[in-house]
């Protein structure tokens, strides 16, 4: 069956200030409409989503929830996962793995470098590190999602040229 995969890193962030816990960064103004347009994005490609996964970090939480009221995807579903603050490629597979089989199209927020190095794994492609709020969607043939540790997909859209026309 064929499923999407979009893989979102969160939008742009404030420098941190002294002693400030990287958990608490938040998005910058520039951060929240980099996440509008975004959604905004995945609305226009995609429709929709069925599941959505976060990390918890104030940023990407954040992100994903602008990204919900965009989709019109109820915030209390969005996923929350400790596991997916700055976590490694390996992990993130296994959040997706765990999704139920009548999700076809999930959207995971995360964070650099294990959300590129995802999204270079599963499209078998050289992919530049994600800037802020960049999404890439991967095309996978998928049984079941237990089967995306064996399976890589196509890259079949992302919002890189996009995103690249507002940063200056």
């Amino acid at each position: 069956m064929q499923k999407t995969v979009l893989l979102c890193r969160h939008a742009e962030t404030a420098d941190p200030y002294p002693l400030q816990p990287d958990f608490e960064r938040a998005l910058t103004p520039h951060g929240h409409q980099q996440a509008l347009r975004t959604g905004q994005w995945i609305r226009d490609k995609f429709r929709k989503v069925d599941a959505l996964l976060a990390s918890p970090a104030q940023r990407a939480s954040a992100t994903a929830r602008i990204l919900a009221s965009r989709l019109y995807f109820d915030e209390e579903q969005i996923s929350y996962d400790p596991d997916l603050y700055n976590a490694r490629e390996t992990q993130l597979l296994r959040c997706l793995a765990a999704l139920p089989e009548q999700v076809n199209t999930a959207l995971l927020v995360a964070h650099n470098p294990g959300i590129t190095r995802l999204a270079r794994s599963l499209s078998e492609k050289y992919i530049s590190y994600l800037e802020p709020a960049t999404v890439v969607a991967i095309s996978m043939d998928l049984a079941s999602w237990q089967d995306i540790h064996t399976t890589t997909g196509t890259l079949s859209s992302d919002n890189i040229a996009e995103n690249s026309r507002f940063e200056a």
